[in-house]
C-alpha cells in the first residue's frame, strides 16, 4: 500500500472529528428549541415534531453518557426529547444495560407511558444504540409498544446478536464460561447470537405492522459483528450503511451513537421523512 493511502482513513477520521466537534450545534434553531437541554417534563411537543424522541442507551451506557451529543442536536431542533436508565444490576452504578433484556423492555415500557402522559402525544419515536437499537424491538412486538411507538431507529444494533469477531464462538471450550456470564451479566448473554432471547425475538419476522423501522450500521463495527446481522427484514424496514452515505466515514461501533453527526442527520431524516435531506459527508456541519 502506498504511504499516502496509509495516512487517508486516520486524516479522515481526524477531519470528521474536527467538524463534528466544531460544527454548530442547532444555534439557528435556538430560538425554538423546547428547552436548553433533554429530558425537560415541561416540553410540549410542536406541530413541526409532534410526537416525542426517546433514547435508550447501549450496553455499558447510562441515560446520560450516551446521549450527550445526540439529545442536544435534536433538542435544537425542535424535539421534545428523553432518555432513560434501565438494565441496572444491584451495586454497578453508571454502567447499565447488563440485566435480562426482557426486563429491560418493561423499564422501556413504563418510560414510554410516562413520556406520553407528560407530553400529551399519542406516539413517541424510539432512537436506541447498540443494544438500545434492539431492546424496543421486545417492548414492540411482546409488551403492546407498537400501539405507542410511530418510528425505531437503530444506531448499530444488534438485532440478530454478535459473535462479537468470531470470540463468541469459544465460549463452549471454556467450561462454565456461559453459564456465568449469563448469572452475573444476562443483558450480555441475551446478545450472543444464537441466545434463547434473540431466537424469541425474531421468530415470526423481524418487525411488526405499523411502526417504521430504520438501520443505521457502520462496515467498521468491531462489537456487534458480523455487521450486516444489525439488518433488519421487511416492507417497512430501511438499512443504511454509513459508508454509502460518506465513503471516508470510518466510525466504529461506539462513536456512530457518541460522536457520529452523519449518522444523526439519517436518524434526523428518518425522524421525519417528508422533510428529509440527502446524508453526505459535509452534513457533519449542519
Amino acid at each position: 500500500m502506498l504511504p499516502w493511502r496509509r495516512l487517508l482513513r486516520p486524516l479522515a477520521v481526524l477531519v470528521l472529528t474536527a467538524a463534528a466537534l466544531v460544527a454548530p450545534t442547532g444555534a439557528a434553531q435556538a430560538a425554538s428549541a423546547p428547552s436548553s437541554g433533554w429530558n425537560n417534563w415541561s416540553c410540549k411537543p410542536s406541530a413541526a415534531h409532534p410526537r416525542p424522541v426517546v433514547l435508550v442507551h447501549g450496553t455499558f451506557g447510562n441515560s446520560v453518557d450516551n446521549w450527550l451529543g445526540l439529545a442536544p442536536y435534536l433538542a435544537h431542533r425542535g424535539y421534545c426529547v428523553y432518555s432513560l436508565d434501565y438494565g441496572q444490576l444491584p451495586g454497578v452504578p453508571f454502567f447499565h444495560g447488563l440485566g435480562p433484556i426482557d426486563k429491560s423492555a418493561g423499564q422501556l415500557d413504563v418510560f414510554v407511558d410516562k413520556v406520553l402522559a407528560s407530553t400529551g402525544s399519542a406516539e413517541t419515536d424510539i432512537i436506541g444504540h447498540s443494544q438500545g437499537g434492539m431492546m424496543p424491538r421486545y417492548y414492540l412486538k411482546f409488551l403492546g409498544g407498537a400501539d405507542k411507538v410511530n418510528a425505531l431507529i437503530g444506531l448499530a444494533p444488534d438485532n440478530h446478536g454478535t459473535t462479537l469477531l468470531g470470540l463468541t464462538k469459544l465460549l463452549p471450550f471454556f467450561p462454565g464460561a456461559e453459564d456465568l456470564i449469563s448469572s452475573a451479566t444476562p443483558g450480555l448473554a441475551d446478545q450472543i447470537a444464537g441466545s434463547a432471547f434473540l431466537t424469541k425475538l425474531n421468530e415470526g419476522g423481524d418487525t411488526v405492522p405499523g411502526v417504521r423501522y430504520t438501520v443505521i450500521s457502520t462496515m467498521y463495527d468491531q462489537v456487534v459483528t458480523p455487521y450486516r446481522s444489525q439488518f433488519l427484514d421487511g416492507s417497512n424496514v430501511r438499512n443504511v450503511v454509513l459508508q454509502d452515505l460518506c465513503a471516508v466515514d470510518f466510525s466504529e461501533h461506539v462513536a456512530i451513537g457518541l460522536t457520529d453527526r452523519i449518522a444523526w442527520h439519517e436518524a434526523l431524516n428518518a425522524l421525519d421523512p417528508t422533510h428529509a435531506e440527502r446524508t453526505t459527508c459535509a452534513s457533519v456541519f449542519d
